[in-house]
């Protein structure tokens, strides 16, 4: 029979199978193999739905899910099907026991995500999804608190904005006569200039930049929008934050090791060398090409920023923060910086990192005699 849920979850997709003719009358036969037809899923279709969810979603799930689960089992409670009294509770230990990474209790959106795991997983195995108005209660709660106690966990958690400022500062330091220096630089000034998400700077190939007169043409795909853009790079007025004259050296450098083709960020060793593809266990692990992660990416904006002894919370992200701000900064129009960092019309992120810049430079203050 069919082994697709009846509620198709993406962060489980199982193989369908065939259906069968069942026992009974022609007729009746041929009516229940129909309709036994009308809830599969090819395996193709399964596929396509699956590769919409992010890795990290799915295994965030599978996390929460067992954690749950050895909960139950520790309280002597059922997990599937759970009921909402259930739910309700392991809410409220989440909300009250630390977590042995951060010595806190889990944050509001990590149990949000925790109870949308255990719902989900319901479905997937056409059990009794339970009620969720009690956990809801204690997840306000929980929320309520946090915010009179002006408590961390219940502000919204933002990259620290590299700034042109920032970028000097990063960059000071940066050996620019080493490939992974001029890899460094290129990634963090073009990451910059382009305003892209580290996995979509990334994915970039090479043959994605073309020299042209104002610099270079960038040809990137914006994942959230699902369009490919085509971003101006321009020189700076800047020699040591100029993302044009950091992509030449380096592109240069990758000519000169016979690299015009294939991924544009690669893996450097500690000796200089373009990384050779790694193994563990004798398997291959990480992109064979050599093509840095977007965690490495990310991880070399924080290191840049963590030597320059800038403080703050650094990320991959806040290349793309700090686009926005500094271009608000200086005047430009939110469709213009919009349209450079690929982000939707009338995105809510773009517009709290512009409302950050605007609460002084267009302040009802400004102006009004005092």
């Amino acid at each position: 029979m069919d082994t697709t849920p009846a509620l198709f979850d993406p962060t489980d997709c199982g193989d369908a199978v065939a259906a069968e003719l069942l026992p009974g009358d022609a007729e009746t036969g041929t009516d229940l193999a129909a309709a036994d037809r009308d809830r599969q899923l090819s395996a193709g279709t399964v596929a396509a739905i699956a590769s919409s969810v992010p890795d990290s979603t799915r295994r965030a799930y599978a996390g929460d899910r067992r954690a749950f689960a050895a909960w139950c089992a520790e309280n002597g409670r059922t997990a599937l099907p759970a009921t909402a009294e259930t739910v309700a509770e392991y809410v409220r230990h989440l909300t009250v026991a630390p977590r042995p990474r951060t010595g806190r209790p889990s944050s509001p959106s990590s149990i949000e995500r925790a109870m949308s795991a255990v719902t989900t997983w319901h479905r997937q195995e056409r059990q009794p999804r339970p009620e969720m108005d009690g956990a809801r209660a204690v997840l306000n709660t929980y929320k309520n608190a946090l915010a009179e106690a002006d408590h961390v966990a219940a502000r919204t958690q933002q990259a620290t904005a590299a700034t042109p400022r920032e970028l000097r500062a990063m960059l000071h330091r940066v050996d620019r006569a080493t490939l992974a220096g001029k890899r460094n630089a290129a990634l963090v000034l073009l990451g910059f200039a382009t305003a892209a998400r580290v996995s979509e700077l990334v994915s970039l190939n090479i043959t994605a930049v073309t020299e042209t007169e104002h610099g270079y043409d960038v040809r990137l795909y914006r994942k959230k929008v699902r369009r490919w853009t085509t971003t101006a790079i321009l020189y700076g007025t800047d020699p040591a934050t100029c993302p044009v004259r950091a992509l030449r050296a380096y592109l240069d450098t990758l000519a000169a090791t016979g690299r015009t083709s294939g991924p544009l960020f690669l893996r450097v060793d500690r000796h200089g060398r373009i990384a050779a593809p790694m193994t563990r266990r004798g398997r291959p692990i990480g992109d064979p090409s050599g093509r840095l992660t977007a965690e490495a990416a990310a991880d070399i904006v924080e290191l840049l920023a963590v030597t320059a002894g800038l403080s703050g919370t650094w990320s991959g992200h806040s290349l793309r923060r700090g686009f926005a701000t500094a271009a608000r900064a200086a005047g430009h129009d939110p469709l213009e910086i919009a349209r450079q960092g690929g982000w939707a019309d009338g995105s809510r992120t773009l517009a709290r990192y512009m409302a950050e810049v605007d609460r002084i430079t267009n302040s009802p203050l400004v102006g009004i005699g005092l």
